[in-house]
């Protein structure tokens, strides 16, 4: 008995007969690169916020179930989709005419020059056309083109993403979404029908002769180049989450965090701004200024603590129960740069019981002259762990004095907590590439240093508001 041609079978098998990959059919086909991915997303922190616009002619954009919920629960301006769908190569004539066997799923089909382009343009800033492909028509449309502007996360998403190492290094974070084979076919039959104008037969067809041999020589190898796997797609809410709150916590934070992990902003509330416009106000009573000063610095004391390493403990409850916590810190000081840093100690002292403080003056003569006139620091500093204090962060010189000065006593460098009320820009810079490895915690970051070395807005000279020697 004759097999039924419309079979799923018989599509399946007559489908494994030959065919040509790539772009062109002159032979000209370029090399593949190294790797490619199923359904990839790229987040990169860009600059400000963006509009999407897309042209009223245009297609639905295409993108996965993960996508989509990601960008759902973000509910966020400052992001932006770009499909490597949208930088197919439009077909010449010879190969329309021979379109059954044009493997679309091969890494020549794609324009990845102009991929590359529009990533490094969006990400300088500029907005950038993103061209609209027909994928009825297999041409981009000439007439039209989605608008997209520069913004603070780019999803870029596509099967064939992680295949060029220029595009993967664009990315900040890597995703490869891990779905089951017959969900994958059964989408692509949907998609395909339904927006593509297809018939099931040579989505069955193409699919046996290119997709699928496709996904196992450049899908499936890509794997390995991912940060994040999520297995079962879209039904993976735990791992959707996990993502969408890492995005959240990367959009705020400032800018200088993105570049140095090692600078802790503690994280702004109605209340910390309320505490900070009190400060920075000129005419506020001394009163005043020292009680809400007190309130921040303790906020960004206790902050610095929880950056010290902890020991897993266990107690015996008043319940008789078993609790599990952590115990503090053993080795641990506190050095106050004198005379503004000594405002911090009593938060240090109320948090830490018994605490040693040692001292460091250092004499500032213009801006790059310093002058160490005086340390005392416990004899056995090269032990603990440090937490420098100096309220205001302005060009770094004498924070840097100060921490080459431990270090010179034998403090590794990994073991310095640097803590302020506020940083300036310059200041930032100048300690974390000068000394990558300790930590900054500080309550707000500045605008810059003006032309006579002063924190803008800044709060004026801080140790002469706190003490009242500013009559």
């Amino acid at each position: 008995m004759p097999e039924d041609s419309s079979s799923i079978d018989y599509v399946m098998e007559k489908a494994s007969g030959p065919h040509f990959s790539g772009l062109r059919l002159d032979g000209l086909l370029s090399s593949p690169s190294k790797s490619s991915i199923s359904s990839p997303s790229h987040f990169r922190s860009a600059v400000p916020p963006f509009s999407l616009i897309s042209d009223p002619a245009a297609p639905n954009q295409p993108f996965t179930t993960v996508c989509d919920m990601i960008i759902q629960q973000l509910h966020d301006h400052r992001i932006v989709l770009v499909n490597q769908d949208s930088f197919y190569r439009g077909l010449t004539s010879e190969e329309l005419a021979r379109v059954q066997e044009y493997n679309f799923d091969h890494p020549d089909a794609f324009d990845t020059e102009q991929l590359l382009h529009c990533v490094n343009t969006l990400k300088s800033g500029q907005p950038y056309q993103v061209p609209i492909y027909d994928f009825k028509t297999h041409q981009r449309k000439a007439d039209a083109f989605r608008q997209v502007n520069a913004c603070d996360v780019i999803i870029l998403e596509g099967i064939l993403v992680f295949h060029d190492s220029r595009v993967r290094d664009l990315m900040n974070m890597k995703i490869f979404v891990d779905t089951d084979a017959d969900v994958r076919l059964a989408r692509r039959i949907r998609r395909d029908t339904v927006e593509r104008g297809r018939d099931v037969d040579s989505v069955l067809e193409q699919y046996a002769k290119f997709v699928k041999p496709a996904f196992d020589d450049f899908v499936l190898p890509s794997k390995k180049y991912a940060d994040v796997i999520i297995p079962r797609g879209g039904d993976n809410h735990v791992a959707v989450d996990l993502i969408v709150q890492h995005i959240h916590t990367k959009l705020g934070q400032h800018d200088l965090c993105k570049i140095y992990p090692n600078v802790f902003v503690i994280e702004s509330t109605f209340q910390i701004r309320g505490m900070h416009t009190l400060i920075r106000e000129k005419d506020i009573s001394k009163h005043d200024f020292v009680f809400y000063s007190d309130r921040l610095i303790r906020l960004v004391v206790e902050h610095g603590l929880g950056h010290l390493p902890f020991t897993e403990k266990q107690v015996v409850t008043p319940t008789g129960a078993v609790y599990s916590g952590v115990d503090f810190c053993k080795k641990l000081c506190g050095v106050s740069v004198i005379r503004s840093g000594e405002s911090m100690e009593n938060a240090l002292r109320a948090c830490c019981k018994g605490i040693k403080i040692g001292k460091i003056l250092i004499h500032r003569v213009g801006d790059n002259g310093m002058q160490l006139i005086y340390e005392k620091l416990p004899s056995d500093i090269s032990e603990r762990h440090v937490l420098l204090m100096d309220p205001v962060l302005g060009t770094g010189n004498s924070a840097s004095q100060a921490i080459e000065l431990l270090i010179q006593k034998g403090v590794p460098e990994s073991h310095i907590i640097f803590l302020n009320l506020i940083s300036a820009p310059e200041g930032i810079h100048c300690v974390c590439k000068r000394f990558p490895s300790l930590k900054i915690v500080t309550s707000e970051i500045d605008l810059c240093i003006n032309e006579e070395y002063r924190v803008i807005p800044g709060l004026g000279e801080f140790g002469d508001r706190y003490f009242g020697t500013d009559d």
